[in-house]
Formats: structure tokens, C-alpha cells, sequence
């Protein structure tokens, strides 16, 4: 038997059943057995497989969807992981980021302040508050980070930064001067219909996965990404939306700041 986390957080048993139909969808024609569960402390998505055809569902897994390292021995500095925001601690000034970290226990990524200000504000002097209204950083928002300092003796926290390909997509998003709406908790089906429904298709241009429960709606030029909330709010009422405005973006750090 083979057991992974998947890269994906499921907040209900719909959203449970989505991942269940994909895997079952996709791997169906294999000679394998499949139970999917979620972990109910941090909603990541926990698979078995079992079969013949483990190691070819393993390898379709990771390359498709990804897994993560559970295990810190696994994190060497310099690794390059993707997980979700866990917190925006404005006490600490701190990102959180959770890697899928559970043994030998749970062990969290922070983005400080300082590397924050470093990698998006130019060095400015600009508050954790600002600069996660600014770039659209919420709780359940999929980040790709590097690591950049280990626990000691395993215990603590991971030190971690932007990563290059995570910069990149900020910097894609800074430059196209278009809105975006990003939908957490919503798969594309669901975000698709409602953009459908509500004839926002006229005014969304692209769907970007960030996730398989986390979308970016790019908008048409002209288009205010804020005021799509409550045309699709209505119809996703557990859905997360956070606004992203590039032009503020370039207002407040200049057109310089982005250290890409």
C-alpha cells in the first residue's frame, strides 16, 4: 500500500468527493484500489492506493497534481514547495505557510516581514496589512515558496521566501494591468457555471487554476475585478474572494519595486 498527501485542501465532504471522482476518473482503468480521506486538523487530502498499478497512479499523482514531503527530513534548505497560506499573523508580521509538514510533527513555513519587504516593497517600509491587501494574500491562498533556513533539532518553524516561479507569476500579474478575482474553496466546474449564470463571461477572460479548489479570474481591460464579488458571491456562498488591483500595485511600490 501506498500512502501520499496530495497537494490539495478539502473543506467538506464535497469537495472530497470532487478529488475522489478525479483520481477514480483518471485512474479507473488501472488495477488499483483507492480511499481518499481528509485530514481534519489541516484539511489536507490523504489518498491510499493499493494494487498492481500502485507505482503508475504514484507517478500520474505527482506529476499531475503533486504530493507533499510530509516528513521534514525530506526538506533539505534551498527546496523549492508549494503550499497554501495557513495565517497572516499581523501581530508577528509573519506569513505562514503550510508545506504539508506532519512528521515528525507539524512544522510550518514563516515569511517574515523583512524578506516580504525585500522581494515585493523594494526595502520600503510597508506593514504585513498593506502588502497582503496589495497582492491579494489570504488564508487558503496556494503560494510556491523556497526554503531558506531548517528547525533546529527539528524544532521551530521552516525559514522561507518567495520563490522565483512564485515572483514570476507576481510580476506577470503586476505588469498585465488587469484585475483579477481570486475564488478559493470553489472548483473550476463550479467557478465555470457561475461565470455562465451570472454572464460574466463577457467580462472574465481567463480562468487561471491555481489549484483544484483555488481559480484566478482575469478580467477584460476596464473591467473591476471588485465588482464581480457580488454578481458570483450569490451563488457561492462558500467561496473566499479576495481582489487583486494591479494598478494599486504599482501606485504604492512603483513601477520599479518588484525585484524579479
Amino acid at each position: 500500500m501506498t500512502n501520499l498527501t496530495l497537494l490539495v485542501k478539502a473543506f467538506n465532504p464535497k469537495q472530497l468527493k470532487q478529488v475522489d471522482d478525479l483520481l477514480k476518473s483518471e485512474l479507473g482503468e488501472l488495477d488499483l484500489e483507492i480511499s481518499v480521506s481528509a485530514n481534519p486538523a489541516n484539511k489536507w487530502v490523504q489518498v491510499s492506493l493499493s494494487g498492481e498499478d500502485e507505482a503508475i497512479a504514484t507517478n500520474y499523482i505527482n506529476q499531475k497534481i503533486g504530493t507533499c514531503p510530509a516528513n521534514l527530513k525530506k526538506i533539505k534548505e534551498q527546496s523549492v514547495l508549494k503550499g497554501y497560506i495557513s495565517k497572516v499573523d499581523l501581530t508577528k508580521e509573519e506569513l505562514w505557510v503550510d508545506v504539508g509538514v506532519f512528521e515528525p510533527k507539524i512544522v510550518q513555513a514563516i515569511i517574515s516581514l523583512n524578506s516580504i519587504r525585500a522581494q515585493l516593497a523594494n526595502g520600503r517600509a510597508v506593514d504585513l496589512k498593506k502588502i497582503s491587501e496589495l497582492f491579494g494574500f489570504h488564508e487558503g491562498l496556494p503560494l510556491s515558496i523556497k526554503i531558506t533556513g531548517l528547525p533546529v533539532d527539528g524544532a521551530g518553524v521552516l525559514q522561507a521566501e518567495f520563490s522565483a516561479e512564485q515572483l514570476e507569476k507576481i510580476h506577470f500579474w503586476e505588469r498585465s494591468l488587469l484585475d483579477r478575482l481570486i475564488v478559493l474553496r470553489a472548483s473550476l466546474s463550479e467557478v465555470e457555471a457561475v461565470v455562465e449564470r451570472t454572464h460574466l463571461d463577457r467580462d472574465v477572460i481567463d480562468i487561471e487554476e491555481l489549484g483544484i479548489f483555488e481559480h484566478a479570474l482575469t478580467c477584460k481591460l476596464g473591467t473591476d475585478g471588485a465588482g464581480l464579488v457580488s454578481k458570483m458571491g450569490r451563488y457561492m456562498r462558500n467561496a473566499v474572494f479576495v481582489v487583486y488591483n494591479p494598478r494599486n500595485v504599482r501606485v504604492f511600490i512603483g513601477e520599479t519595486a518588484l525585484n524579479v
